[in-house]
């Protein structure tokens, strides 16, 4: 090295910061210190839905490599910044809905307490009623509930625990050779949906029926098309969605669904398992949904001898049980929903599920299409977020309060000044 050289050399050196040598003990003393517990819970790996990208392109891989100087603790697990939540515990439905309510009646034969969460629409915001699909219940909405609100800030939503799920209980008052036999007839779900609607108005003093968009999931979707046909709630509806659910696949699928459940686990040892197997099982796709859903799809069965204690997690809704109803539910679904009145949409994770009188429909502009091809059966979970994008944007389109009609002939001839 020249002369010049070194006293380049060191006019740099001499410039620099003076690092200390690192104790020998350095590395294992912040190994001892730093606990399991301390780390961040990881990113959500399914609050982005199937569409994003699977990678993206990593911040090391930038033109030049930079060598941290090790004092700098770069890379050292950051300490009591625990959020104390882990990635697959339950998630509580208040972050979704601002109320909960319990709502009575009575019956000759049953005796019936409702269970919904709801959102109140403000000023003249529109109010979402939601009915889940089988096995599931009204939190499977919540994160939609959310979206939705985001992109329309006055709307309210409205959704419910069916009979036999969630927190929903019905008392048979029959004779005891009936009692435990659940009346789940697409009548009864019409029936209560209907109720419930009434229920909440006259809970939450409504001196009218703010404007109805009423959706459904797979069951949901055919109570929600039988209560739009019947008009029972008058020309407060605007229109009806119905997700993931056409009456020629439902019917067939039918005939593989004793199959599938009995495929399912019949237990877990905890929630935070079962929430697990939802996202393992790709039955929800996305890992924050199935948070708050998935609670309310079990109860724990304290019942079980010491020996079985471990897997103490079981199905609320035993939905094998329910196997003489389910050609009922989908019998007539897609004359229904072409015409009932309101609005329409459809919501699919694939054209393939279309049959033949929709494809028709289509073909005569009846009604909206959305397929969203990278969600599972569960689209409004899967995909909160474009689903209450497409459900925001349906709803401007039917809202009734933004069209400005022309007075009527007759009214302008008697108008002064018109000949």
């Amino acid at each position: 090295m020249s002369e010049l050289q070194r006293s380049f050399a060191k006019a740099k050196l001499s410039g620099l910061p003076f690092e200390p040598p690192l104790p020998p003990n350095h590395m294992e003393e912040d190994d001892g210190e730093d606990e399991i517990d301390d780390l961040k819970p990881l990113p959500d790996p399914a609050q982005d839905d199937d569409s994003s990208s699977a990678s993206s392109a990593s911040s090391a891989s930038s033109t030049g490599t930079i060598r941290p100087s090790p004092s700098k603790h770069l890379f050292a697990r950051p300490k009591g910044s625990s959020t104390g939540r882990k990635v697959l515990d339950p998630l509580p439905w208040n972050d979704y809905f601002s109320r909960e309510l319990y709502l009575k009646i009575s019956r000759p034969t049953e005796n019936v307490m409702y269970h919904v969460y709801i959102t109140p629409p403000k000023a003249k915001g529109p109010l979402f009623v939601t009915h889940h699909g089988a096995g599931s219940s009204g939190l499977s909405f919540a994160l939609f509930a959310s979206e939705v609100r985001k992109a329309l800030p006055d709307a309210g939503v409205l959704s419910l625990d069916a009979r036999g799920h969630g927190e929903t209980l019905v008392e048979s008052l029959v004779d005891s050779s009936e009692r435990d036999v659940l009346e789940l007839s697409l009548d009864a779900l019409s029936q209560d949906f209907l109720e419930v609607v009434n229920l909440v108005q006259k809970d939450l003093a409504w001196s009218e029926l703010p404007g109805l968009i009423l959706i459904g999931h797979s069951l949901g979707g055919a109570v929600v098309t039988n209560v739009a046909m019947s008009g029972r709630l008058g020309n407060a509806v605007l229109g009806y969605a119905v997700l993931d659910v056409v009456e020629g696949s439902a019917i067939d699928a039918l005939q593989s669904m004793q199959s599938y459940l009995s495929t399912r686990p019949k237990s877990f040892p905890s929630i935070s398992s079962a929430i697990e197997w939802h996202t393992r099982s790709r039955t929800i796709r996305n890992t924050t949904s199935a948070r708050i859903s998935v609670p309310s799809l079990l109860r724990q069965d304290l019942d079980q001898p010491e020996s079985n204690r471990a897997r103490s997690w079981t199905w609320r809704t035993d939905l094998a049980a329910t196997q003489p109803y389910w050609e009922g539910w989908f019998a007539g679904l897609s004359r229904k929903f072409l015409n009932a009145k309101g609005g329409k949409l459809l919501l699919l994770a694939g054209t393939d599920r279309l049959d033949k009188e929709l494809m028709i429909g289509q073909m005569q502009g009846k009604y909206q299409l959305q397929v969203f091809p990278e969600a599972g059966h569960f689209i409004h979970e899967d995909q909160a977020e474009k689903t209450a994008m497409v459900v925001a944007d349906f709803y401007r389109r039917n809202d009734r309060s933004a069209l400005i009609l022309p007075p009527k002939v007759g009214a302008m001839q008697k108008a002064p000044g018109v000949a």
